[in-house]
């Protein structure tokens, strides 16, 4: 898929686990592992928002293209 997920550098940046940012936003840890490994197929906006709040940073901060070859 060209879209990819970078859940876990942000997360890693503001120093957060699974647990906290799950717990955070309001979603199970395994929705959030779906989420963090790109296998979701698609994302609530206001779960992203909520992801953006809890992380403070922007939805491109997460997300990103790439065309495949």
């Amino acid at each position: 898929m060209p879209i990819i997920v970078n859940l876990d550098v942000m997360m890693a940046k503001r120093k957060m686990s699974s647990g906290e940012l799950a717990e955070k936003i309001g979603i199970s840890q395994a929705n959030l592992s779906i989420l963090k490994t790109g296998k979701a197929k698609a994302i609530r906006f206001s779960t992203l928002e909520a992801i953006c709040k809890a992380l403070n940073c922007q939805p491109g901060d997460i997300l990103e293209f790439k065309e495949q070859d």
